[in-house]
């Protein structure tokens, strides 16, 4: 009950500016009972932009992605017991949001009865759907050609391509060799650079 009380406090605009903390002196107030609250107040205010936008590439519609923003924060608090700080905070935080968003598609896929090869016409049908994507032509070209990429490169690409993360916190959240990100990037590129050239 916290936490959705938390998050709608927060969309709503009304988290007032805190004090700000590193990330480690966050993971050390989340170990503290007596600022637990606190700093995972600071946790959604610090990761809720990041993490919508990438949520929302995944599954292009802002309703599901605000619903599955939630979501990450409320497992997330239910699980913050178990966060020991072996990997860095934002990499668990990420985690949570991208086995969030694949378990929503697979869901999609099944209720819909929607074959893998079917995904990206069924994706876009929803973007161009979505009353709040408000991109002009060539954005919706550019998510044509990323919503045909396979689910791994697609979900590499817009973590390279918008984020410019690195290929080592990359391989941190998604747990694959450096080099086969790398890989899967190049491909993904390659790919888009074909579908928005095809017809030039």
């Amino acid at each position: 009950m916290y936490l959705a009380f938390l998050f709608l406090y927060y969309i709503y605009g009304k988290i007032q500016r805190m004090q700000q903390y590193t990330e480690e002196e966050l993971v050390e107030r989340l170990r503290d009972n007596t600022t637990l609250r606190s700093a995972f107040t600071q946790v959604v205010s610090m990761y809720s932009e990041k993490l919508y936008w990438q949520i929302r590439k995944m599954v292009l519609s802002h309703d599901d992605a605000n619903d599955l923003l939630q979501n990450t924060f409320m497992k997330a608090w239910m699980n913050i017991e178990y966060f020991r700080g072996d990997a860095k905070l934002s990499t668990w935080l990420y985690k949570i949001a991208i086995n969030e968003c694949i378990t929503f598609l697979n869901r999609q896929r099944a209720t819909q009865n929607v074959s893998m090869d079917d995904t990206d016409v069924y994706l876009l049908e929803r973007l161009k759907g979505d009353e709040y994507f408000d991109g002009d032509e060539a954005q919706m070209k550019l998510q044509q050609a990323i919503i045909q990429l396979p689910e791994k490169q697609r979900l590499v690409f817009n973590l390279k391509y918008f984020e410019d993360m690195k290929y080592e916190n990359m391989s941190d959240i998604l747990g694959t060799s450096i080099g086969a990100l790398k890989a899967s990037y190049h491909h993904a590129v390659k790919k888009v650079e074909d579908f928005l050239t095809k017809d030039l």
